[in-house]
């Protein structure tokens, strides 16, 4: 939960940053967020957060 909570504030900030520098504009940024919000609804939800967890274990084992 926390790393999905993490992940989402993460990639809000970006948006925000990319509709203010003019990167974005608003309707492709809309368009964007109901692609996730439907993509988070199918059968991939599953694969993909499988996916993202195992980039975040391998980020977590890393040693500095």
């Amino acid at each position: 939960m926390a790393i999905s909570l993490s992940v989402v504030l993460l990639l809000a900030i970006i948006l925000v940053v990319l509709l203010r520098g003019g990167s974005l504009k608003a309707g492709p940024a809309i368009v964007a967020v109901l692609f996730g919000f439907f993509l988070a609804s199918t059968g991939m939800a599953d694969d993909i957060q499988r996916f993202l967890d195992s980039i975040a274990d391998m980020v977590n084992s890393i040693s500095f």
